[in-house]
């Protein structure tokens, strides 16, 4: 192997980091500046220099897409036999060496939750089976049993009232005992007894593994971290990257803390920051830069190593009904520019948010997507369907209504719900207003039909992307659209705390951080705009909208108003009627390189964009 191709195409600061072949090693990698490709070349150098043999070599990460990733540019660089796992699926195949009779694995904690669940008082029955199991998933990481659970709480608050979740907890542990299954932190967890029970077993994996690199360490738990610990023992082999900026997994009891702990646990160690961009154009970064003073934990500024691109658009919109049908009409402007829907992402706070956007995209007959459930795919819209399809002949309204009641409506919205017990209440309230929208001469089956119509996505499996914040964790678009920043959405009106809104603001910085070219922030003007638009300077400290200002010597600005000055001579108007001087400034900062950026420029309808639109983009291409 050639250790010097290593190297090639590698910043300062990746080199610096590869080159450094022994641990301990700390990378603290800012969104979009190589962090895969850095610790991937540096394993791939471990081996070509003789630090390490591949089979002595581990690293970890929290997802397949994840491990997969590492594993193909390994072999891409010519290196094979290293261990490139999920954590999951590493602790997986030690326990079935070790523990081979430790139990099948659980497919999902929905197969025991859903008959504990149906037994619960009415007042707890709907809520979503996935609050349940997240609480316990948080419960395990922080390695809480059931009889600790209850002393482990401190100011969380679970789905529901404690001591029931206690004893949901507790009666989850028991069937599953009963049936002789595991579950994936039982994986972990057993693992960790297990080695800790035996020294022998754990000198052994040690004499195999001598050095280990861990992804996204920003994203550990205490469970991982205490098998971590042990994987390690008195060693200090060992390469962290991960980004605090990004940590925001907290309700999985993920803590950036042991991140920004290494280097006092590990005072030799070698830091190195990575802070050169590839991913986004300069005008992004300046924007999600704006964030970094208040984003805390370790300093990194974010520089462009891309050619400049538009700025970002921030659009207050008079109501939500228009902002959702904005977004309908900058997507199919985006199209019309020829940017492929699959680069095309629109980020929403819960997935309840999906149908307001779902519902234009539709009707354009836009292709979308929506990782993680799209409306009619979410359990309250699914339950209800089967329901109303049952109803058939009777009137729409009075169905759905009876319906929600079944499926347990709450009248009043308890303020600890969780983003899943919000989504499906607000599903429920969104079909009562569908149904009621359809008129009392629509009945139960023609209401099946609309819904149908109206949300169905293409099912191919391609399209516009909608999903959430932490579903685009870890991935990028040429185009990203953050509608709806309205205080109560993000920061979530769940997020009291300093610490919960740090996260919040976190969880609007990888947002921002995922576009590539194209950034688009909205947000209605019959609400309060989130907290973070006065951060960003897209607003005032009172809610109203901030303008650019004019730069008066802007050579762009100076072409554009020469421009208009010709071509309102030309037409015998006013310069007034063929653009206002506001509308140049936008122009002049944004430059604009096709009809869909430029579309996206307040004051530029459809009718101005065919008259004017190809003089006004020649400009700024020659001015620019």
């Amino acid at each position: 192997m050639d250790a010097s191709r290593i190297l090639e195409g590698l910043n300062a600061e990746q080199r610096r980091a590869v080159e450094t072949v022994r641990g301990p090693v700390v990378i603290l990698a800012g969104a979009g500046t190589g962090k895969t490709t850095t610790i991937t070349r540096r394993i791939a150098y471990q081996v070509a220099t003789g630090a390490f043999g591949p089979r002595q070599l581990l690293a970890v990460t929290f997802t397949d897409r994840a491990a997969g990733e590492l594993r193909s540019r390994l072999e891409a660089l010519g290196v094979r036999g290293v261990r490139a796992r999920t954590f999951h699926a590493t602790a997986l195949a030690q326990l079935r060496h070790l523990v081979p009779d430790a139990g099948a694995i659980l497919p999902g904690k929905a197969v025991l939750l859903g008959p504990i669940a149906r037994s619960l008082h009415r007042a707890y029955r709907f809520r979503p089976l996935a609050e349940l199991a997240g609480e316990i998933e948080w419960a395990k990481n922080r390695r809480l049993p059931p009889e600790r659970y209850l002393a482990g709480l401190g100011d969380r608050q679970p789905p529901v009232p404690p001591d029931v979740m206690q004893r949901v907890y507790s009666t989850y542990e028991e069937r599953k005992r009963r049936a002789g299954r595991i579950d994936f932190e039982d994986v972990l967890d057993l693992l960790a007894r297990t080695y800790e029970e035996s020294p022998l077993a754990l000198a052994r994996f040690r004499e195999q593994c001598r050095a280990i690199t861990v992804d996204e360490y920003q994203d550990v738990n205490l469970l991982q971290q205490s098998l971590l610990d042990l994987w390690l023992g008195d060693r200090d082999e060992l390469c962290v990257v991960g980004d605090d900026y990004q940590a925001i997994f907290s309700f999985t009891g993920a803590t950036p803390g042991y991140l920004l702990g290494a280097r006092r646990r590990f005072p030799r160690a070698t830091v190195i920051r990575l802070e050169e961009n590839y991913r986004s154009t300069p005008q992004v970064l300046e924007l999600a830069n704006r964030l970094v003073p208040r984003l805390g934990g370790e300093p990194k500024t974010l520089s462009a190593t891309r050619p400049p691109g538009p700025a970002p658009t921030l659009e207050a919109l008079p109501t939500a009904a228009a902002e959702a049908a904005r977004v309908g009409e900058l997507v199919a402007r985006l199209r019309r520019e020829e940017i492929a829907d699959e680069e095309i992402a629109i980020l929403v706070r819960v997935n309840a948010r999906s149908e307001d956007v779902e519902e234009p995209l539709a009707a354009a007959g836009i292709p979308y997507q929506v990782r993680g459930g799209a409306f009619l795919e979410r359990p309250a819209a699914r339950a209800a369907l089967k329901l109303l399809r049952r109803a058939r002949a009777a009137p729409a309204a009075e169905a759905m209504a009876a319906i929600a009641d079944e499926l347990g409506l709450l009248e009043e919205l308890p303020g600890d719900l969780g983003d899943e017990g919000l989504t499906y209440q607000d599903d429920l309230r969104r079909l009562l207003a569908l149904a009621a929208e359809a008129g009392p001469g629509r009945n139960a089956a023609e209401l099946v039909a609309d819904l149908v119509a109206r949300f169905a996505p293409d099912g191919q499996g391609r399209g516009v992307q909608v999903l959430t914040y932490h579903r685009a964790k870890g991935l990028e678009f040429d185009a990203v659209l953050l509608p709806f920043l309205q205080d109560g959405e993000l920061p979530s009106r769940r997020s009291k705390s300093d610490e919960a809104i740090a996260e919040e603001r976190r969880l609007l910085y990888v947002g921002l951080t995922r576009a590539r070219r194209i950034l688009h922030l909205t947000w209605s003007a019959e609400r309060k705009p989130s907290r973070f638009l006065a951060e960003l300077g897209a607003v005032t400290r009172s809610g109203s909208r901030t303008a650019p200002a004019p730069r008066e010597d802007d050579p762009v600005l100076a072409a554009l108003r020469e421009w208009r000055r010709q071509r309102a001579t030309t037409d015998g108007v006013p310069a007034y009627v063929v653009f206002h001087d506001r509308t140049l400034a936008e122009i002049a900062a944004r430059l604009p390189t096709g009809t869909a950026e430029l579309a996206l420029v307040a004051g530029i309808g459809p009718a101005k964009l065919e008259r004017y639109g190809d003089e006004v983009l020649a400009v700024v291409a020659r001015a620019g």
